[in-house]
């Protein structure tokens, strides 16, 4: 029985630690999805992959974040916990158009 209940436990944190992760996209200096709901009380692990030719810096005050992700690459920016709220974030090198915010719910 225990070696059932071991595969079973993998997989379910697996599926667990898929679920707090969150994939974004900077593309014609805009962040994709503009808008990211997650739930309160967990962290979270932002994928960001910068789809532009020039770096972009994404940066959040509320949530105490601040990273530089040339063009062409990825980054990993983890979260949270965070409490039930808005937390906007903006790109700061083109920050009229880079904006998003995490919705924690």
């Amino acid at each position: 029985m225990f070696k059932l209940l071991v595969p079973l436990l993998f997989i379910a944190l697996q599926a667990h630690a898929a679920d707090n992760e969150i994939q974004l996209v900077i593309r014609d200096h805009r962040f994709s999805p503009a808008e990211v709901r997650v739930p309160a009380g967990q962290k979270i692990k932002l994928q960001i992959h910068n789809q532009d030719a020039t770096p972009e810096e994404f940066e959040s005050h509320e949530l105490n974040r601040e990273k530089v992700i040339p063009g062409g690459a990825k980054a990993t920016i983890y979260i949270g916990p965070l409490k039930a709220g808005r937390y906007p974030f903006f790109g700061e090198f083109n920050e009229k158009t880079a904006r998003g915010v995490v919705i924690a719910e």
